[in-house]
């Protein structure tokens, strides 16, 4: 770490476990997804428990704002560095302490290390980078919250059990859609496909995330934590990633127009 002191530092304490929290900061996948506003793409080159080194676009700028980025956990010191190791801001260590504050709660203290700023920027710098934090922070606790509460209702990978479904007339059903159904605690977003209606698993099989409001792209919906793809009709996947939906199957219309789907 520099020997000077940091061009600012930002503290907050975080509703979210110190187990979520590591989770979270091994997760180099999610950046240029949940926080799309500050990286538009990362290819991971390394990672283990110990940290992951990527090479990341900034947002906006693309490639020509990539730098080579360097995560490095010191779990039981409860501390981890990032490093830009190339490109704009090569030399920059952003250092996070990491400690917990009681049940589903944890406090982090962060401190910016940017050589080469002049006297005169340093105060507008200091206040942009904790202004880019408070909304990194923000999102990251969003999605661990999230992600807690569907792990502990068992939401996972879940899927409705059997059984039959009455949802209404179709046709106020498609007036609806896209649209939340809860079928025995199961969350399940109806969809429509080239006039057909379709109920699949609201969770994303993979850390959790929100398929309620999806991006949706003609039969296919993509989560907007890690970006999986899959299709609304099957649940398999739709960007060649092994994972699925935990259901997903058309509803069906019966001779007087209502709409009935089989959960078995």
């Amino acid at each position: 770490m520099s020997a000077a002191p940091p061009l600012a530092s930002y503290r907050r304490r975080v509703r979210a476990s110190e187990e979520r929290v590591w989770e979270n900061v091994l997760d180099w996948e999610h950046l240029p997804w949940l926080h799309r506003h500050a990286f538009s793409s990362c290819e991971r080159l390394t990672a283990s428990r110990e940290g992951w080194r990527a090479r990341a676009a900034l947002a906006p700028g693309g490639a020509a704002r990539e730098i080579l980025l360097e995560l490095e956990v010191k779990r039981a010191a409860g501390r981890y560095v990032a490093r830009t190791l190339e490109g704009p801001g090569a030399g920059t260590e952003i250092w996070t302490r990491v400690r917990a504050a009681g049940p589903g709660e944890t406090d982090v203290e962060v401190d910016f290390h940017v050589p080469g700023v002049a006297p005169g920027d340093r105060e507008a710098l200091g206040a942009a980078y904790q202004k880019l934090y408070a909304r990194l922070w923000d999102e990251d606790e969003a999605m661990m919250r999230r992600r807690a509460e569907v792990l502990a209702a068992g939401l996972l990978r879940a899927a409705p059990a059997g059984g039959e479904l009455h949802l209404g007339p179709a046709a106020a059903l498609r007036a609806r859609a896209p649209c939340v159904v809860d079928a025995g605690g199961v969350p399940l977003r109806v969809a429509r496909v080239d006039g057909a209606l379709y109920a699949h698993s609201a969770v994303c099989p993979h850390w959790g995330g929100p398929l309620e409001e999806p991006e949706a792209e003609a039969a296919c919906v993509r989560c907007p934590w890690h970006g999986y793809r899959f299709d609304v009709r099957t649940g398999g996947s739709a960007d060649g990633r092994a994972l699925r939906l935990a259901f997903a199957r058309r509803i069906e219309v019966d001779a007087g127009g209502e709409a009935r789907l089989s959960l078995g």
